[in-house]
């Protein structure tokens, strides 16, 4: 039974830095397309980033440069740094894990076939 577990979430002023944990298991972890998406109060869930089995990263353009995600295989656990962060980065963010190798840029949704539960960050002005 595949198991997405997130954690790191919390509360932080403008320009503070964050760093989620996605720990994996019930699954070969290092085959799979694995994403972080967000979903704020009032709006669809919305893809963040991406890492393909390769270490291929594809980045929405609005966390470009301010985000980088990360995975280490030995541990099973798949990471989200943020930096520079902004009011509007406020969501619920989900770890997520496709059935492919490749994730083709950032997936929607759809596109993904295994969820966690997510885990609030908060970002006050």
């Amino acid at each position: 039974q595949v198991q997405l577990v997130e954690s790191g979430g919390g509360s932080v002023q403008a320009g503070g830095s964050l760093r989620l944990s996605c720990a994996a298991s019930g699954y070969t972890y290092s085959r799979y397309c694995m994403g972080w998406f967000r979903q704020a109060p009032g709006k669809e869930r919305e893809g963040v980033a991406a890492l393909s089995s390769d270490g291929t990263a594809s980045y929405a353009d609005s966390v470009k440069g301010r985000f980088t995600i990360s995975k280490d295989n030995a541990k099973n656990t798949l990471y989200l740094q943020m930096n520079s962060l902004k009011p509007e980065d406020t969501a619920m963010y989900y770890c997520a894990a496709a059935r492919a190798a490749f994730c083709w840029g950032v997936p929607g949704t759809a596109g993904m076939d295994y969820w966690g539960k997510g885990t609030l960050v908060t970002i006050s002005s």
